[in-house]
C-alpha cells in the first residue's frame, strides 16, 4: 500500500449472504472486484475494503424485512463494518410486489433479494451493489463521498428489475421494488436459476439410468413399435405431459418437497416457494427427456433395422418412425423411470426443494454453523 492509499480515508463494506448457498456464490464473486467497482462508481478518494461474512443473519422465512435488517445491524456493529449489505435468495415483498432491495440509513444496512434481479442475477447485483452503498452513505450524511443521484433514475437505469422507489426518503428508508406483473415472472424466473436446475438433473442420475432401462425393453417389443405408428401426435403429446407430470409429482410427494405453511412460514412464501420448487424439477425432468429421447432415437436406429421395422408395420419406414418411436418410448419409459427416483439420494433430491438449503461440505464448524470465510479486502 502505498503512501497516498494509507492517507485516503477508509470505508469498509460488509457484504453477507443469506443462506449459505447460491448468495454465498454471488458474494464470493462480487467481493473479488466490488473494491474497484465502489472506486470507480462512487469514489476514488477513499480507500474501500470489503469483508465477505456468514452467520448471525438468519434468513427470515416469515418474509420479516425489518428483522433481517436488524439482524445485519448488529453483524455490522460487532463487526465494527461503516455500512453491510445482505444477499438472500428469499423471495420479499413490499405493498404487495417483489422487493428487489431495501436501504436504512439509520442503520447503515442494505438487503438485496436475488431472486427479484431475474436470471443475470450478478451482472444485476454488480450494478446494484455500489448504488446501495453510495445512497446509503449519503443518506447516513457521510462526508467522505460525494452526494448520490436521484435513486430512482439511478436504480432503473442500471437494473431492470428496479420499477419505481417507495418509503421514507427523508429518513433514509427505501424499498426499490419491481413491478407487478413482469415484476413476478422476473421473481419465478429468478428462483429458479437460484435453485440451480442443472444441480437437480445431475441429481436425477439413477432415474435417467432405469428410464434407459426400460428403453431397452421396450424397443425390442414389436407391440410398442405398433402402438407409436397407430397413435397420433396429439395422443403422443398427452403421453409425454402425463408422463412428465407423473415424474414431477412423484418427486414432490415420495421426497417430501411439498411446502406447508406454518408460523415461519406464510401462506404466500410457501406458495412461492412450492411453485419454485415445481418449476425447478420440470425444467430438469424437461431436460432428462430429451437426453432420454436423444438417445432413444439413437439406440433404435442401431438396434432396429429397417427391414424390421418394415416388415412389423407393414409398409415402407423412414426417420421419421424412428423419431415417433423413440417419443412413445421414452414417454413411457419416463413413467417406470419415476419408480426408480425413489431409489435416489434423499440428500440430492431434497436440494431441488426451494425452501431447502444444504450447507456446502467444509462449511460447518466446531458449532455446527458455517464458519466465516477469510477476509478480502
Amino acid at each position: 500500500m502505498t503512501q497516498s492509499e494509507r492517507q485516503r480515508p477508509e470505508i469498509v463494506l460488509g457484504l453477507v449472504a443469506t443462506p449459505p448457498d447460491h448468495p454465498a456464490r454471488v458474494a464470493a464473486r462480487l467481493t473479488a472486484e466490488l473494491a474497484s467497482g465502489l472506486t470507480e462508481r462512487v469514489s476514488a478518494d477513499v480507500r474501500w475494503t470489503v469483508r465477505e461474512g456468514w452467520g448471525e443473519v438468519a434468513p427470515r422465512r416469515d418474509g420479516g424485512v425489518e428483522a433481517l435488517l436488524d439482524d445485519l445491524a448488529r453483524r455490522r456493529v460487532d463487526d465494527q463494518w461503516d455500512v453491510a449489505i445482505c444477499l438472500t435468495d428469499l423471495p420479499l415483498h413490499a405493498e404487495r410486489v417483489p422487493l428487489v432491495a431495501q436501504t436504512s440509513a439509520r442503520r447503515h444496512v442494505a438487503v438485496v433479494s436475488l431472486p427479484a434481479l431475474g436470471l443475470h442475477q450478478l451482472r444485476a447485483a454488480r450494478a446494484a451493489v455500489p448504488d446501495l452503498v453510495s445512497r446509503l452513505l449519503t443518506d447516513a450524511s457521510d462526508k467522505r463521498v460525494p452526494p448520490a443521484g436521484r435513486a430512482s433514475t439511478e436504480m432503473a437505469r442500471r437494473i431492470p428489475a428496479v420499477h419505481r422507489v417507495v418509503g421514507d426518503a427523508d429518513a433514509g428508508e427505501r424499498r426499490y421494488v419491481a413491478s407487478g406483473l413482469i415484476g413476478r415472472a422476473r421473481l419465478l424466473a429468478g428462483m429458479v436459476r437460484a435453485n440451480r436446475p442443472g444441480r437437480a438433473l445431475l441429481g436425477l442420475s439413477k432415474l435417467l439410468v432405469g428410464a434407459f432401462g426400460t428403453v431397452a425393453f421396450a424397443l425390442t417389443t414389436d407391440t410398442i413399435w405398433q402402438m407409436g405408428d397407430a397413435l397420433g401426435g396429439l395422443r403422443l403429446a398427452v403421453i409425454m405431459l402425463l408422463g412428465l407430470t407423473a415424474l414431477v409429482v412423484w418427486l414432490v410427494v415420495a421426497h417430501d418437497l411439498w411446502e406447508k405453511p406454518d408460523r415461519e412460514t406464510p401462506t404466500e412464501l410457501a406458495r412461492l416457494f412450492n411453485l419454485g420448487t415445481v418449476l425447478t424439477l420440470t425444467l430438469a425432468t424437461a431436460l432428462s427427456y430429451v437426453v432420454l429421447f436423444v438417445g432413444t432415437v439413437l439406440v433404435g436406429l442401431l438396434l432396429i433395422d429397417t427391414s424390421v421395422l418394415e416388415q412389423s408395420l407393414k409398409r415402407p419406414v423412414n426417420v421419421t418412425d424412428y423419431l415417433t418411436l423413440a417419443w412413445i418410448t421414452s414417454s413411457l419409459a419416463t413413467v417406470g423411470g419415476a419408480i426408480g427416483s425413489g431409489l435416489e439420494n434423499e440428500e440430492t433430491v431434497r436440494a431441488a426443494a426451494y425452501g431447502y438449503h444444504p450447507l456446502p461440505d467444509g462449511w460447518r464448524d466446531e458449532k455446527g454453523g458455517p464458519p466465516d470465510p477469510p477476509v478480502q479486502g
